[in-house]
């Protein structure tokens, strides 16, 4: 009975022939990030992880990826879903065993696009738990085995997600270039994201391995974030990477849904680096045109754009770090 309902509560959206349900509240948990400060002050709406004891052998861990708790509440409905799940086998479930998180009720997972330090812990995840029959949404370019070549010659290989081992621990896939719903209509994954903007012209040293050998993969289609709206305040837009553009990931949000105030955006807005650092500016000006409410900028994000951020939305900026929950 259980699992059938589970597997119900994923439907497909393509067209948005169902509308996105507005829901009475949202909690999102970072559960991975590159960051984590466990002295950090809450606020208003934003409670930050309380470490009762140093001398615990586990405690929150920090690494070079992404994962984010979503929960969502409809009158007495609640549910939640993993979106990523980090880089190392060990992270994610570590830290969810730290965050008191129980993996079985889990209703959904959902996998920002195929690159290592957004799945990596998927493998950790099912050896700690078993298997876990879930509905598990990716974008079917994410497949694909790619890496990143640096003027100097410097490779970095990122290794792409196992479908074998995906469906020999029992998960649903969900392999969809649209957009899907899921959580009875309360989660909306974006699909590939409408590109509109003129400075996110993608990764124009990423490459994607093909059948006739490796090529320039510089958009990265199977980026996908997930989006929220939540009662009286907005959209809550949840991104990986935003390797679409950060803008444009909001842009287009507000053009699947409808509705333009946005309550929130967590996740990376990949701005580090030199090749990336020149459209911070008009980044952060979108975003102030955009009067975002709350901003997590995380992951990927650097730290000149996150100072930038932080400066331009002082009201809205909120430090992003493990165990830290985002109440809307």
């Amino acid at each position: 009975m259980l699992r059938r309902r589970t597997y119900a509560l994923a439907m497909d959206a393509s067209n948005l022939g169902s509308p996105l349900r507005i829901v009475d509240r949202i909690d999102v948990t970072i559960v991975m990030d590159n960051f984590v400060d466990v002295l950090m002050a809450g606020a208003e709406g934003v409670r930050r992880y309380a470490v009762r004891d140093f001398g615990d052998r586990d405690q929150l861990v920090a690494e070079h990826g992404f994962s984010a708790l979503i929960t969502v509440a409809c009158g007495r409905d609640q549910y939640s879903m993993l979106y990523d799940s980090g880089l190392t086998p060990d992270g994610v479930g570590r830290n969810l065993d730290v965050l008191g998180i129980k993996v079985k009720e889990l209703r959904a997972i959902v996998i920002s696009h195929g690159h290592a330090d957004h799945h990596g812990g998927l493998e950790g995840l099912f050896n700690r738990y078993g298997r876990c029959r879930l509905p598990l949404v990716i974008h079917p370019e994410a497949w694909r085995e790619r890496k990143v070549v640096f003027p100097s010659g410097a490779e970095v290989r990122l290794p792409s997600p196992s479908r074998r081992d995906l469906e020999e621990e029992g998960v649903q896939l969900i392999e969809e270039r649209g957009q899907t719903l899921l959580l009875d209509g309360s989660v909306l994954v974006s699909g590939q994201v409408e590109r509109t903007t003129e400075f996110e012209k993608g990764f124009p040293i990423h490459y994607a391995h093909m059948p006739g050998g490796w090529e320039p993969d510089p958009l990265i289609v199977d980026d996908q974030n997930i989006i929220l709206n939540v009662l009286g305040k907005g959209l809550v837009i949840v991104s990986g990477c935003s390797h679409s553009g950060a803008v444009n990931v909001l842009h287009n949000a507000q053009r699947l849904t409808g509705e333009t105030q946005i309550a929130g955006f967590i996740g990376g807005f990949h701005l580090t680096g030199g090749l990336f650092e020149g459209i911070i500016d008009p980044t952060v000006n979108a975003f102030v045109d955009a009067k975002v409410a709350r901003l997590l900028p995380a992951h990927c994000t650097g730290w000149r754009a996150v100072h930038a951020l932080a400066r331009a939305m002082p009201s809205a900026f909120v430090q992003p770090a493990v165990g830290t929950t985002i109440t809307f």
